[in-house]
């Protein structure tokens, strides 16, 4: 496509926008009473529920993210139960405890709703020990007596998960401390999945899974997996690395042509994982009312993403893809001559590129030991570069993150 053209496309594509596109999505998600109407134009009055792998338990599509300041937002937990968004999902560390300190002055408040939600924790600790620590403040926190699901955060092998996990998981369920047990995972996902059903006791996986992931082979073989075994599975970083631009020839199309269907790329997004019945639920950090009505609205509007549609996501991805880190730190970490947690640092900038939360990033980055920093500056990444399936260019983006996050 010519330069002249493609801005003559863009230009179009602006023109079309501000005539229809984006005053439609105002009336549809600039108030609480237009989120109301668009519950009762959906089959039913709220977001549709899921069964959660074989717990027995069905959970909302749309899962509220809790990474965000839950003490000071009560009202978005009231709005989100209110239009259906019962699976609330948060974190130990999420916040230095203010999330989980959030849920439960809402709980304090509202007794009566606790029953009605599904709610999860993840811990981080590293020993037993510190994941029973983290168990029972999180239940103090909250003001609760369990945590229906209850991760092992941010695994990257199953090995993590050994006999002495399961013997710890399964005296916590006995304790009615917690309901269900499994991890989360934002790297080597594939190869987690892959391996949880041998295991035999885990009962729900939190993924990385989106519409630059979901097409893999090997990612289709470990949701089926998953599933067979009756794994109940929330996808998360779902929107795959932020908004879809309008700089070449297919992001036009993607942009405009989910803008004439009423909805947005986001929601598209979203679309495009919920088309898949075996994700039970979509977890979404959602911190202000705007964002959650747009992502009910997308929950409850019935239009399907079309062949087209799902192709032209597809082959976005293919041609942003070394934009994008897919989490397969096992490739590119051992090519580093010193111990560096790529994946990480990537997952850092993407939490302030893509999602505009810079404080969280550099909270997270900051974390980081010194000597790892230093191996930031000064290691060769060139074998790492020569692997990544992604062709991402890894020394530049650790040492921009050095500069940005620092």
């Amino acid at each position: 496509m010519s330069t002249k053209n493609l801005k003559y496309s863009r230009r179009h594509f602006l023109k079309t926008l501000g005539a229809a596109g984006a005053a439609s999505l105002t009336t549809a998600f600039g108030s609480s009473a237009a989120a109301d109407e668009l519950m009762a134009q959906g089959s039913g009055k709220t977001v549709a529920m899921r069964p959660f792998g074989k717990t027995g338990v069905n959970v909302s599509i749309l899962s509220l993210g809790g990474m965000f300041d839950i003490p000071s937002n009560q009202l978005m937990l009231k709005q989100a139960l209110r239009w259906g968004v019962t699976y609330w999902d948060t974190a130990h560390s999420y916040g230095g405890g203010r999330s989980e300190k959030g849920f439960g002055k809402y709980f304090a408040k509202n007794p009566q709703d606790r029953k009605k939600i599904f709610l999860v924790t993840k811990s981080g600790a590293w020993t037993l020990n510190g994941m029973s620590k983290e168990l029972d403040q999180s239940l103090r926190r909250m003001q609760t007596d369990y945590i229906d699901l209850f991760f092992v955060h941010g695994i990257s092998s199953i090995s993590e998960m050994d006999d002495d996990v399961k013997k710890w998981g399964e005296k916590a369920k006995s304790s009615g401390k917690i309901r269900f047990f499994g991890f989360s995972t934002h790297s080597n996902m594939e190869a987690c999945l892959l391996d949880a059903p041998s295991l035999g006791w885990i009962d729900g996986i939190m993924m990385t899974y989106n519409y630059r992931l979901m097409h893999t082979d090997r990612m289709r073989a470990a949701v089926d997996a998953c599933a067979e075994a009756g794994i109940g599975l929330t996808a998360m970083k779902t929107q795959g690395g932020g908004s879809v631009k309008t700089s070449t020839e297919t992001e036009l199309q993607i942009a405009g042509r989910f803008v004439r269907k009423g909805f947005s790329d986001g929601q598209a997004k979203l679309k495009a994982v919920w088309e898949n019945p075996q994700i039970a639920s979509i977890c979404s950090q959602m911190p202000n009312l705007n964002l959650l009505m747009t992502n009910i609205g997308a929950a409850v509007n019935k239009t399907h993403l079309s062949k087209v549609d799902q192709r032209l996501l597809k082959q976005y991805a293919a041609e942003t893809c070394s934009d994008y880190c897919t989490g397969c730190t096992h490739i590119c970490q051992p090519a580093v001559a010193v111990d560096l947690p790529i994946g990480d640092v990537m997952r850092y900038l993407m939490y302030s590129r893509s999602y505009g939360d810079r404080e969280r990033a550099r909270q997270c980055f900051q974390r980081l030991p010194h000597r790892v920093r230093q191996g930031l500056a000064t290691a060769d990444f060139t074998a790492a570069e020569q692997q990544c399936p992604q062709q991402m260019a890894i020394g530049r983006l650790m040492r921009e993150a050095l500069q940005e996050l620092a």
